[in-house]
């Protein structure tokens, strides 16, 4: 069954009217501000195919350098419902649902072990997921009975993680990378994952990844089980690791039983 919402057509940008294509592009070029520089700037534009460009801004932004804002038309579309993407298929379970399963169908909390890798000072993320407070007024995993968190912090490296990780019999390990110039979030997640098989204990713990730039494609493509991206709240983490580890509650559409059981009344 199509979304109400799913466009069954192929769109283009979206500015003063339907189609018209309009889209904005930021940009600093090695030029100091001047008519040449404004002439330059509406000319890049043109080269990434934006039609009738228009600088809106140009601005010094460090000596001999210039930050520009350009309008103008893109000529490209895009057919969003031939786009298939790997989504995380969880359902939204309450705090009572999440102690609930846990406690009948684990027995035992659910202990997870997060860090920031590498050189990653930054913590803002893994404490939203972890630490008591939360984020957006959900409160993370510490204040649940059913799991047992451990926030190593900032600048860990893999190896640190991964022992920390094993002496506590860790159900989950979970990865947040706030920083990522020259991919060094994909490379810092990746060594991890491969340090993981080659110990041969890749498949005994589930391992997330989250970040500003982190997606579940990204995630699955590093090997890890699933990402989470901006606005991840930590019940949205909680939900995922009790499905992952106590299973769907009966009945439900992600329960692959009632799936099967479906297709057999069909037939």
């Amino acid at each position: 069954m199509t979304h109400p919402t799913t466009p069954s057509k192929p769109l283009r940008a979206y500015g003063d009217r339907e189609g018209d294509g309009m889209v904005q592009l930021s940009f600093v070029l090695q030029v100091p501000p001047s008519a040449r520089a404004r002439e330059g700037a509406k000319r890049f534009a043109e080269s990434h195919g934006l039609r009738e460009p228009i600088v809106a801004t140009m601005e010094a932004c460090a000596d001999g350098f210039s930050y520009f804002v350009v309008y103008g038309h893109s000529r490209h579309e895009v057919d969003v419902a031939s786009i298939e993407v790997p989504e995380i298929r969880t359902e939204a379970l309450t705090r009572e649902e999440i102690e609930h399963r846990i406690k009948t169908r684990l027995g035992r909390k659910i202990v997870v072990v997060g860090a920031c890798t590498g050189a990653d000072a930054h913590t803002v993320g893994i404490d939203a997921i972890l630490n008591y407070k939360g984020y957006a007024g959900d409160k993370g995993l510490e204040s649940y009975k059913g799991f047992e968190a451990y926030n190593l912090g900032a600048q860990v490296e893999n190896d640190q993680l991964a022992a920390r990780a094993l002496s506590l019999k860790a159900d989950a390990i979970l990865v947040s990378q706030i920083i990522t110039q020259r991919n060094c979030h994909k490379e810092n997640g990746l060594a991890l994952v491969e340090m993981a098989r080659a110990q041969g204990w890749r498949d005994k713990v589930v391992m997330l990844f989250g970040g500003p730039r982190i997606d579940h494609k990204l995630a699955l493509e590093l090997g890890f089980d699933a990402g989470f991206g901006p606005g991840t709240k930590p019940a949205d983490v909680a939900s995922y690791l009790v499905e992952r580890l106590c299973g769907p509650v009966p009945g439900s559409a992600l329960d692959p039983g009632a799936k099967t059981a479906a297709t057999s009344v069909a037939t």
